[in-house]
């Protein structure tokens, strides 16, 4: 029929359905949006990707998909575009990422293609997720491990609970990886087992390993393999592994696959950090390099936290010393007091007669004695005694006293020294040197009740060791060592790191008065030295002290004896400061029973004033160092050295030898008088002091 319309043919009355077949089945997402920015279709696979029940998605507003950061901006663009229309992919040269109905975020391409050309006023939205490409896949997983450990690096600068940083670094390790187990092991003192110091993810009851727990690393287990080994390690799949036993409640919790690193600390292992899994071959280079970087950042961490304690134990034992020094102070004070009473007193014709008394006066000198050695002690730990350093062949030393120890010890323990030919004399005060060693030998000797081995070993350093460049400076090359070592018990990690304070003991009451080592610690540390001890349970201990060499033309120093002492002569004239009564009325007594003419002053100002007076004319200056108020008796000392040089100066001390080599090192040659003292000692420093 002219004119008519044809009727429609077959494939056009069935391309409707074939367009929304294809539209539907297509793999990517896609959206058809008006100009408005409303969805007005959106195919299966867009629902998918984005997170929506089928039909949800119709009449929402595509900035909906859009994350609220760059909402206002995607507003700007789609205006943009609705003026000039185009095909146009996006997502090529820059991240887009779309907003999922739950927030979460995805990484996809879009590609935008107008539909005006058939006059539909459309745009199709063709939206791929790409973070299931391969490339991109491992370029998100490396960010977010970066992104754990610089959480971690923030963590570690802002806290000091290593503790919290520890737990937070097993749960970021799961987390990262997305295992199902991440543990942190530390290793404990002595060295045989481990703690766990963090738990993220758990097995079963049998094998839980739950924070704080001890375990021991077991030789041929996996930990102790690992720590062996010092560099990470891949378990690919528990059920082929040869190199260690795999425990059978890894393999009852389906565990398949692990991958561990070690916690260095200076070449020494000092835990571990390990991640288990379910899937087989599940960790490659990128896994390893990322607990490789955690791993790093807790062994510093580790470190900072250990230097911090070893920082607050120097400052305890530094305050300690402070105290104990000016309780030394005073005490020594009242055993002069006490003693030079008690001279006086045995010399009265009523107690000579009583039979009674003289025991009594001698038991309490014995005392008084006693009391001195203990302040001793005291003032050696807080590095406040007097040394008369003198240069010594340690040879020597060594060899004498391993020969008394073999005489006096223990005939079970086996006694050597060892001399490198090599060694240097040392600069120390010979007498206290000796001491330190006797002390810790005899500590050697309580550590050994079965018998065991004493060595004596000595050597030279003409570089200084690692562990005492912050105590020691290179001027104080060469070095010498000496190590005191035996086979004893050993200590625990907690009584180690104690050894060194005062009045600490581990032995029974009546056995030890806890100042052995502190003694030693001082007096080493006073001799511009440094000390260590080595030590764990079953392993035996060392301590090993270090000093100076002695340099060319040291000789040894003077000791103040007694032997052969006259009395001053009679009519000296003294010029007596101490600010302690009880005290200035014993050097009076003694003063006035040897015929001296004495002015007394209880401080520097007053005995400046009396050298001042016409016609003063004094013999010999006898002051007290530490003086309550005004100049102390060392800057006294100093003004009568310039002013008046023909007055002779004698220092009398409880407490601060230091201060004459390190407050005034023109005073390092004047006598030093220590407190407390006997008549006798007073006598002979004062004719040293008349001679000088």
């Amino acid at each position: 029929m002219s004119g008519s319309v044809p009727a429609p043919s077959q494939a056009e009355m069935a391309a409707p359905n074939l367009f929304s077949s294809l539209f539907s089945a297509y793999p990517d997402a896609l959206l058809l949006v008006d100009f408005a920015g409303l969805i007005v279709q959106a195919n299966p696979a867009a629902e998918r990707l984005l997170g929506y029940e089928p039909g949800a998605l119709l009449g929402e507003a595509v900035d909906a998909l859009v994350p609220d950061s760059i909402r206002p901006r995607h507003a700007a663009y789609r205006d943009d575009y609705a003026r000039n229309p185009r095909p146009r992919p996006m997502g090529t040269q820059m991240e887009l990422v779309a907003r999922r109905r739950d927030g979460s975020e995805v990484m996809v391409e879009i590609a935008l293609s107008p539909l005006q050309d058939r006059g539909l006023p459309f745009v199709v939205a063709a939206i791929r997720d790409i973070s299931a490409y391969p490339r991109m896949r491992q370029a998100l997983q490396r960010a977010r491990y970066a992104e754990q450990v610089a959480q971690l690096g923030r963590l570690a600068v802002d806290s000091r609970d290593p503790a919290a940083l520890f737990r937070q670094a097993s749960r970021a390790a799961a987390q990262a990886l997305e295992v199902e187990q991440a543990r942190l092991y530390l290793l404990e003192a002595d060295g045989r087992s481990l703690r766990v110091a963090g738990a993220a993810g758990m097995l079963d009851h049998e094998h839980a390993e739950t924070e704080g727990q001890v375990l021991p690393c077991l030789p041929g287990s996996p930990l102790a393999y690992l720590m062996a080994q010092q560099r990470p390690t891949v378990v690919p799949d528990y059920a082929s592994e040869q190199r260690f036993e795999v425990p059978q409640a890894y393999l009852r919790a389906g565990l398949v696959s692990a991958l561990g690193t070690p916690l260095l600390d200076q070449g020494r292992c000092i835990g571990a950090l390990v991640v288990r899994s379910r899937q087989p071959q599940r960790f490659g280079d990128d896994e390893l390099r990322f607990l490789e970087s955690i791993g790093n950042l807790l062994s510093t961490i580790l470190q900072r936290a250990q230097g911090e304690e070893a920082l607050r134990h120097a400052q305890r034992l530094e305050t300690v010393g402070q105290l104990t020094g000016g309780i030394a102070h005073d005490f020594n004070n009242l055993l002069t007091v006490i003693q030079g009473n008690l001279q006086v007193l045995e010399e009265l014709p009523a107690v000579a007669g009583d039979a009674a008394a003289p025991p009594m006066v001698a038991a309490a000198m014995r005392a008084t004695r006693r009391g001195a050695e203990l302040t001793g002690k005291l003032l050696a730990f807080s590095r406040r005694q007097l040394l008369q350093p003198s240069r010594v062949e340690i040879a020597g030393l060594l060899a004498s006293l391993a020969g008394m120890l073999r005489r006096t010890l223990d005939q079970r323990i086996h006694i050597e020294d060892d001399v490198a030919p090599d060694c240097p004399a040392l600069l120390a005060d010979a007498g206290q040197l000796e001491s330190a060693l006797l002390n810790i030998a005899i500590n050697a000797r309580d550590a050994m009740p079965e018998g065991g081995r004493l060595r004596f070993r000595a050597w030279r350093y003409d570089r200084l060791p690692p562990d005492l460049l912050t105590e020691l400076p290179p001027s104080a090359l060469p070095l010498l060592a000496i190590a005191v070592s035996d086979s004893g018990a050993g200590m625990p990690e907690a009584v180690r790191r104690r050894a060194f304070e005062p009045f600490f003991t581990t032995k029974e009451a009546g056995r030890g008065t806890g100042l052995g080592l502190s003694t030693v610690y001082g007096f080493v540390k006073q001799s511009q030295g440094a000390i260590r001890l080595d030590s764990s349970p079953g392993q035996g201990t060392t301590v090993t002290l270090y000093f100076p060499a002695a340099p060319q033309g040291a000789h040894r120093g003077q000791e103040q004896g007694e032997a052969g002492v006259h009395a001053p002569p009679p009519g000296l004239r003294v010029l007596l400061v101490e600010d302690e009564a009880e005290v200035r009325a014993v050097l009076l007594n003694f003063l006035q029973a040897w015929g001296c003419e004495i002015r007394v002053c209880s401080h520097a100002e007053a005995a400046l004033a009396a050298l001042a007076e016409p016609g003063a004319d004094f013999d010999l200056l006898l002051t007290d160092v530490m003086l309550s108020s005004g100049l102390r008796g060392t800057e006294l000392a100093a003004k009568v050295r310039h002013q008046h040089p023909a007055v002779a100066v004698l220092l009398m001390s409880g407490y601060a030898a230091d201060l004459l080599t390190a407050e005034l090192p023109v005073l390092r040659e004047l006598p030093l008088l220590r407190k407390p003292f006997s008549r006798e000692q007073l006598a002979s420093a004062m004719a040293q002091a008349l001679e000088a």
